[in-house]
């Protein structure tokens, strides 16, 4: 016997949700952003996600340039 969820059978209403807490790190502690004065609120939102991808990328095409520049002088 095996006990499997179907999680497409499972149906919750938003009375039945809970809201997720998001906490993030702020000046060396955490805290949950719902308590940030609306102003830090606003930086928090605008905050980019690191992509170690694309700085890596980013970093390997600026090394060809500086090569190429240099070889041009």
């Amino acid at each position: 016997m095996t006990n499997t969820i179907n999680f497409e059978d499972i149906k919750l209403t938003d009375a039945e949700r809970q809201p997720c807490e998001v906490w993030t790190r702020v000046m060396g502690y955490h805290r949950p952003v719902s308590e940030f004065n609306k102003g830090k609120k606003s930086e928090y939102y605008s905050r980019k996600c690191f992509c170690e991808e694309k700085a890596v990328m980013y970093l390997s095409l600026e090394d060809n340039c500086a090569c190429e520049f240099a070889a041009a002088e």
